[in-house]
């Protein structure tokens, strides 16, 4: 926030100020609208306020629009209001999540000459983002840096994490940071005044009004989303920081102390170790070939991609996560319980046969599995999925006791597939950066397609092999880095496959169709 920002009004009144105000379902942008309104009836003031609800987005997106005038003196015309936002036209944006402020940006509602933009920087991942079978996620930065050039004054902070501190709701620390931004012309007694003349939640709402009124005016609006610190608090998470710190370039140590944090959660130190020999080795041949200015490309694509490979979600996986404290919280938190309230998890839960077998010892699983008379016992059990509720202690045990098998995790016969799939990967990679570095990296991403459990599963390891297959039977063909790039991004758009096949068989027409493709 700009130094000279302060809680008084910027300019005399002469005509209605526009304000719009864009919250998700449950984030009190309907409270946030009335408050405004009670604040300005309270000054003797005319408001209008109309709001259009949505449901495209997320849990819905939902637009308020109030107006607001001093009441026309005698013998002058009341002004005419609008019920929408006009773009160009709109004094005081608020967002109640950061892309919502960029949605604001691109309906044309903030402009560098009028508008005050009031936006919280946490985010709220929309569902094109979560179902994106790649990385769906939007780029933050590049959001906040359309924020920062083009609103008038922008207030910018996580107002959800302190509305959190607080013990309240992100509405009232909007609230705060509207009356900071002073592009209302009251004082800060009517802003509270109306929180009070609620009723609800008084004293906390309160309160957390008063922490985003501060922080409005102590804090520049960020700049960037900074991710969390990733320092180790235990001895060996310290000791294989000192690992990486000696092995590994400085620029990278960032993203392998995640993949050593996930490979900690995952299973153990010994494990983390492994993960780190496994790119030690790679980035020694990345060094020996890496192209010019020794960037490390392939040891930072291998670094993360090895990470989400070792870290394969198995059934013991699955129900470590899904008995996980947090979890249980997080699920009491996005309800909104009290303390009192008992609240029930659901899980469907619909494990295949495979899956069992691949839980079990590595020799015992596999026989199983290439038992057909096995499978035609079992099938009945496999048919349909299940009903489990986690929060009950039948379903919790269950599950509980399958994450305690984790320790046993490297017997099963799915830990033994995976590391073969892993090393194969990894040997692939390691004979290819001699000839074509490019295409070594290209490789190194493909483990993108291979993702989730089950179904999803299989998918994208069929997807991964059909890649690889079109890899070996093109070998020597230029372009073979832009054409597996091409091949994954196709696989990656459609759960089917069918954009894939239809890559695979321009590419096995020739150079001439890939060309027109």
């Amino acid at each position: 926030m700009r130094s000279d920002m302060s809680a008084t009004p910027e300019t005399p009144v002469t005509r209605p100020i526009t304000v719009a105000i864009a919250a998700l379902g449950g984030q009190g942008g309907g409270v946030l609208a009335d408050w405004l309104v009670e604040v300005a009836e309270s000054q003797d003031w005319i408001v209008q306020s109309t709001s259009v609800p949505g449901v495209a987005q997320r849990t819905g997106t939902t637009v308020y629009y109030v107006e607001m005038a001093p009441k026309p003196a005698a013998g002058q015309r009341a002004p005419v209001m609008s019920l929408m936002p006009v773009p160009g036209d709109v004094q005081l944006v608020v967002a109640a999540e950061l892309m919502e402020a960029g949605r604001a940006v691109v309906r044309g509602i903030v402009t560098p000459d009028r508008t005050t933009l009031v936006a919280s920087s946490h985010r709220v991942y929309g569902i094109t983002e979560k179902s994106n079978m790649g990385d769906g996620i939007a780029d933050a930065n590049a959001v906040l840096a359309a924020l920062h050039s083009q609103s008038r004054r922008l207030v910018c902070f996580d107002m959800e994490a302190l509305a959190q501190e607080r013990g309240s709701v992100i509405s009232s620390v909007l609230f705060g940071a509207i009356a900071a931004s002073a592009a209302l012309p009251f004082p800060r007694a009517a802003y509270e005044h109306a929180i009070t003349q609620s009723g609800v939640a008084v004293k906390a709402s309160l309160a957390a009004f008063a922490a985003g009124f501060e922080r409005a005016l102590q804090t520049a609006p960020v700049a960037g989303v900074v991710p969390p610190s990733s320092d180790p608090t235990t001895a060996q998470g310290r000791e294989l920081d000192e690992q990486i710190k000696r092995e590994f370039p400085a620029h990278l140590h960032g993203l392998i102390r995640e993949g050593v944090k996930r490979m900690l959660d995952y299973q153990d130190a010994d494990y983390a170790r492994w993960y780190l020999q496994r790119l030690g080795e790679l980035r020694n041949v990345d060094a020996q070939h890496g192209a010019a200015g020794g960037d490390y490309s392939l040891t930072g694509a291998v670094a993360r991609h090895l990470a989400l490979w070792m870290a394969y979600e198995d059934t013991i996986r699955v129900a470590d996560l899904k008995t996980r404290g947090s979890r249980f919280e997080r699920f009491r938190d996005d309800v909104k319980a009290d303390a009192g309230q008992i609240v029930d998890v659901v899980e469907f839960m619909h494990p295949r046969f495979q899956e069992i077998c691949e839980t079990l010892p590595a020799g015992l699983g596999q026989r199983l599995l290439d038992c057909p008379r096995a499978q035609r016992w079992s099938a009945p059990l496999f048919r349909k999925g299940r009903l489990m509720k986690t929060t009950r202690i039948t379903g919790f045990v269950m599950l509980y006791f399958m994450a305690g098998l984790r320790r046993w995790r490297r017997g099963t016969l799915r830990y033994r597939v995976e590391q073969e799939r892993i090393d194969g990967w990894l040997a692939r990679i390691t004979r290819t950066v001699g000839h074509e570095y490019a295409l070594a990296v290209e490789i190194a991403q493909c483990q993108r397609v291979i993702k989730g459990y089950s179904d999803t599963h299989e998918r994208g390891l069929r997807s991964y092999h059909s890649i690889m297959a079109a890899v070996d039977a093109n070998q020597g063909r230029d372009g073979m880095a832009a054409t597996v790039k091409r091949l994954r991004d196709a696989a990656l758009a459609d759960e089917e496959g069918v954009q894939l096949q239809a890559a695979l068989e321009q590419l096995a027409a020739g150079p001439a169709a890939v060309a027109q493709a």
